[in-house]
């Protein structure tokens, strides 16, 4: 199978970096997967498995060879009275999936509506958005295992997933390219509007019985007014998870910030916002001549153009280390550093 050589990553990642790969190559089924494992350009060396690059962060070259996952694919594969299981190509654009449930009146991931990036990241990061993570409606995966080419199917419990994480980010990583995922959903949906601004935006819609379409098109506004489009400035969503942290140091926080954004976590623990830690700090709409952090969610750095994965790299450090200072909060990256 031909390789493109040197080759640009910028349109396979959304923070738009320009970095190169030695090799690119693609594939589509789970024998061209093995035809590229087992080629003298693949096999020994370096390599990477990309889907749409919406959570990764390029701070150099890769010295390797990067794999596009183009799996496609969507089908239902069984049903009962309550639920149906609907198994989705690796490859295929996570907003796209949603769509398709939305279309059919499947709900449980109407609430995920306009995430970035392929089906076949959402189980590796556990993705979540308002009070939904992919964990409540999966029910499992086929990937290859890339030392021998066998296929292993992950249930839920094998995911060990737990916030924007699990296995595969762990144990795990870089020995497994996952080809499809099955999700379980319901056919009578039980509709969660209760987080964020959803009921607020379907209020203002004067909506009162809320259809599955409503509750997306709610999210997608949300998320719209909020978050940039990758395609006009480039970003990878949250660059940073929401911290859990005793309660003690929340109530220390509180103290001199009454309005500090906490929800229970279980076990004397919070999670805070992340994003409202870093505007206290000070960094919201933050911007070098390159790159920045976003004036309306100040959880999401951006390039401007022409920015390099270092810059924006370097200002997350900035980041971590003002908002350690302030807190006594230490942040994680949620967006993968390579």
């Amino acid at each position: 199978m031909a390789f493109q050589h040197n080759a640009d990553l910028r349109g396979h990642n959304t923070f738009g970096i320009a970095a190169k790969a030695d090799r690119l190559g693609r594939f589509s089924t789970v024998d061209e997967l093995r035809i590229l494992l087992s080629s003298s350009e693949v096999s020994g060396k370096s390599q990477l498995i990309l889907g749409g690059g919406s959570n990764l962060l390029f701070t150099q070259d890769f010295h390797g060879t990067v794999l596009l996952n183009e799996i496609p694919g969507l089908e239902k594969v069984r049903e009962d009275e309550d639920h149906v299981w609907v198994k989705a190509g690796a490859g295929v654009s996570w907003h796209s999936f949603v769509v398709y449930c939305v279309e059919h009146g499947w709900g449980g991931v109407e609430n995920l509506s306009l995430i970035p990036g392929k089906v076949g990241a959402a189980p590796m990061q556990n993705i979540g958005a308002y009070g939904v993570e992919i964990k409540d409606t999966f029910d499992s995966l086929e990937a290859l295992r890339i030392a021998d080419g066998e296929l292993i199917t992950f249930n839920k419990e094998a995911c060990a997933f737990g916030y924007r994480e699990s296995f595969f980010k762990r144990e795990g990583k870089g020995k497994f390219v996952i080809l499809n995922v099955t999700f379980r959903l319901n056919k009578r949906p039980i509709l969660n509007t209760s987080y964020g601004n959803i009921q607020q935006e379907l209020d203002r819609l004067g909506i009162t019985t809320p259809t599955l379409r409503d509750v997306s098109d709610a999210v997608i506004a949300i998320r719209r007014s909020k978050l940039p489009d990758p395609a006009v400035l480039g970003n990878a969503g949250s660059f940073f998870k929401n911290p859990v942290v005793p309660n003690d140091l929340v109530d220390k926080i509180r103290s001199a910030y009454p309005d500090v954004v906490a929800y229970p976590a279980g076990a004397g623990h919070s999670k805070l916002a992340a994003g409202w830690l870093i505007e206290k700090a000070g960094w919201k709409g933050h911007r070098e001549t390159t790159h920045g952090v976003h004036d309306r969610q100040a959880l999401v750095l951006v390039n401007h153009g022409g920015a390099t994965g270092h810059e924006i790299y370097d200002l997350s450090e900035q980041v971590l280390r003002s908002v350690q200072e302030r807190f006594g909060v230490e942040l994680e990256r949620e967006v993968n550093i390579l």
